[in-house]
């Protein structure tokens, strides 16, 4: 599997590329199986986009998949009656009756988003812990601030010049 290297505008235009193609893959199933169809091929596009965000971005990896959803189930929208009034319902029904597919992938997004993060927290805790230390005794280079006073401000500059 490919190191996690999209960026969260990357992962959402992954996932909603893939969902419109898995939208169009549904369409040509018969009327009963599109939704299902849609919803069981929608939970692996979320694990894909949950681990290849990268780590900069794992908050938008449960944020983009919901999207995606939307925008893919379009071609399987219930309903879809004459004009756009007729489509905008037709979508508000298939999202309304198929929230658990849309709830299920986004909690499949947002454990692996969040297992990650604790991992890369943990990496950097054991990472800090086994860097090497000074011993108690030893200090640290004098630091060279030119022109600090005893506060470690510097004093301020005359505008005139000498």
């Amino acid at each position: 599997m490919p190191r996690p290297r999209l960026t969260g505008l990357g992962a959402g235009l992954l996932s909603t590329a893939a969902m419109v193609v898995a939208g169009g893959v549904a369409w040509l199933l018969p009327a009963g199986a599109q939704t299902v169809a849609f919803g069981v091929l929608f939970l692996p596009v979320c694990a894909l986009t949950g681990l290849w965000v990268r780590p900069a971005d794992l908050a938008m990896g449960p944020v983009v998949v919901p999207l995606a959803y939307a925008i893919g189930v379009l071609p399987v929208a219930e309903g879809g009656g004459a004009g756009f009034t007729g489509q905008v319902m037709g979508l508000v029904t298939t999202l309304a009756l198929n929230a658990g597919w849309l709830y299920g992938g986004t909690l499949v997004a947002g454990v692996i988003v969040t297992v990650r993060k604790v991992r890369l927290m943990s990496a950097a805790r054991r990472r800090a812990r086994s860097a090497p230390r000074r011993p108690a005794g030893e200090q640290a280079a004098p630091r060279t601030d030119h022109g600090a006073g005893p506060s470690g401000r510097r004093a301020p500059r005359s505008r005139v010049a000498p």
